[in-house]
């Protein structure tokens, strides 16, 4: 299993890296396209779509996105659909994950799939606009949920239930403790005011989400930073009450020793765009 994740984890890199760095977005673009079409795909298998329906849930995603890059939206001010993004994953996201696994399959299955690939087309014009804002802010968003994953990981297994006898969430995810969300908190914390300095000591032209945040003042970063990370574990937690309504582990075997696309993903639906929300409130986006 690990040496299937490491040639997996190094193909991907091998084959997003290139696209991430090109002089132009468009590769990065098409790329990451092609991601957000198998997460659809993977969605509508995990609500119950069979068959060919599978594809044309998958194609339906990727050509909603590719309209609003051939439109030229991907370059426009888009602070109202950040707003309703950001409110929906708030309010509904908070809303599932209270109801429970057992209430998923009683939401109609076109609205779970609706919700499903509208929430991945937000996320995917939300990863090409960052790319636009520049490489290094997208790299910083992406680091702030990989800092909080790592966080959690390693303060849940050093204090998991040392300080708080009740798990997160129990029936949805039942190895998360809170002692692992606070350990992810405070790795995304060090990480922005870290971050934030390197960006002013190598005298970056291209911001960071910190150095865009912190213009608000230090304390706004701070709470943002920290309002993203619970998110991120929001969207790990509502993907893991899906796989649990529809009986299965990983949401597809797209990404041999990872699971699937939604596996990798799932911590930045509702991170991606509320990061450019509070960017978009900071009036930089």
């Amino acid at each position: 299993m690990l040496k299937q994740r490491v040639i997996t984890a190094l193909v991907l890199l091998a084959v997003l890296l290139p696209a991430l760095f090109y002089s132009q977005p468009e590769p990065f673009f098409a790329l990451t396209l092609l991601f957000i079409a198998a997460g659809g795909w993977e969605w509508a298998r995990m609500n119950g779509l069979t068959g060919l329906t599978t594809g044309v849930a998958g194609l339906a995603c990727a050509v909603l996105c590719a309209a609003v890059w051939g439109l030229g939206d991907l370059s426009r001010s888009m602070p109202v659909l950040w707003l309703l993004l950001g409110a929906a994953w708030v309010l509904a996201g908070s809303r599932v994950l209270v109801r429970g696994v057992s209430a998923w399959s009683t939401y109609g299955q076109s609205l779970r799939l609706l919700l499903g690939l509208l929430a991945l087309c937000g996320t995917w014009v939300a990863v090409a606009q960052a790319r636009l804002l520049g490489i290094n802010f997208l790299l910083s968003v992406l680091a702030l949920v990989w800092i909080a994953d790592i966080g959690a990981y390693f303060a849940g297994r050093a204090l998991g239930g040392k300080f708080c006898k009740r798990k997160l969430a129990a029936s949805i995810s039942p190895g998360k403790s809170w002692e692992g969300v606070w350990g992810g908190m405070l790795g995304v914390v060090a990480l922005a005011f870290v971050w934030r300095y390197a960006d002013a000591a190598a005298g970056r032209a291209d911001p960071s989400i910190y150095t865009l945040l912190s213009a608000r003042g230090v304390a706004f970063m701070v709470l943002a930073c920290l309002f993203l990370c619970a998110m991120s574990v929001v969207g790990d937690l509502f993907e893991s009450l899906v796989k649990r309504s529809a009986g299965i582990k990983d949401s597809s075997g797209l990404l041999p020793g990872h699971g699937g696309v939604l596996d990798r993903v799932d911590a930045l639906l509702p991170t991606l765009p509320l990061a450019m929300m509070l960017v978009s409130i900071s009036g930089k986006a």
